[in-house]
């Protein structure tokens, strides 16, 4: 079930404020009442045109968007580190969360400014100290996320905080697929329609499992809280105005453009 967050046309009768929609293969959208995270999936009697409505971020986490570092063993390589024992986290802010086809806005004080690539886990139900084999009891769905970072200012600061926390910094999109099972799909990243990274999900160092686990012993996840499993080799720079598309197999297409710098 593709479960996809929207703002209407003032001509849909439903107002303009954000609603939520199970997309069919019609390319309609069933509204759903209230927010899926938290009153389940209540279908009204309204369908919707997708063309017709504005695609947002999947979901506006009320809390946190937790990352894992270093989650394949080709990108450690490039970053020359070596492969983790255990799954490193750091946190972006809710304030980084932007949709499909929303603009990644370049800091003035940023040189570089990098795409990464990842599959996103949506969190379902407030959680805490998740037993390995109960991972799946708390997960809502899976998205695709950008984890954009200024190069420059990781380098200079030694932590992650500044450089991946930015507004913008975190597109997510463009639905959340609820029956996606991580497996051996494809991820793949273009820019300016150049690939620039292509992996299978098979190839995460720590799996959907370990991260939930391993997270949930540090922190409570709340309904709405994200998840991103790591970015494979070939991250890179985006150009200024350039267009970062990925691709996960049984997902879709998260596509932003950057800004002109800053």
């Amino acid at each position: 079930m593709r479960i996809v967050r929207f703002t209407p046309s003032e001509k849909s009768g439903i107002g303009t404020d954000p609603h939520y929609g199970v997309l069919n293969d019609k390319d309609e959208l069933l509204v759903l009442k209230g927010d899926p995270l938290y009153t389940g999936i209540v279908p009204t009697e309204t369908k919707i045109n997708l063309a017709d409505v504005k695609v947002l971020a999947p979901v506006l986490p009320r809390s946190k968007v937790v990352a894992i570092g270093k989650n394949y063993a080709d990108h450690a390589a490039e970053m020359n580190s070596a492969v983790p024992d255990e799954p490193i986290i750091f946190l972006k802010p809710n304030t980084a969360v932007i949709g499909p086809e929303e603009t990644i806005q370049w800091p003035r004080i940023a040189d570089r400014i990098d795409f990464e690539g990842e599959l996103a886990i949506v969190i379902g139900r407030i959680c805490k100290d998740v037993p390995v084999e109960r991972y799946n009891d708390v997960i809502f769905g899976y998205t695709i996320a950008n984890d954009v970072t200024a190069r420059n200012l990781q380098t200079k600061d030694g932590q992650w905080t500044r450089a991946k926390g930015f507004d913008t910094f975190c597109p997510l999109g463009p639905w959340i697929e609820t029956d996606f099972v991580p497996g051996k799909q494809l991820l793949t990243t273009k820019v300016n329609g150049e690939v620039k990274q292509s992996e299978p999900l098979s190839s995460l160092i720590f799996k959907i499992p370990e991260i939930i686990a391993f997270v949930t012993q540090v922190m409570t996840l709340l309904p709405g809280d994200v998840i991103l499993t790591g970015t494979p080799a070939g991250i890179g720079p985006i150009p200024e105005k350039g267009e970062v598309a990925i691709t996960i197999e049984g997902i879709g297409t998260l596509v932003n453009r950057a800004s002109s710098r800053g």
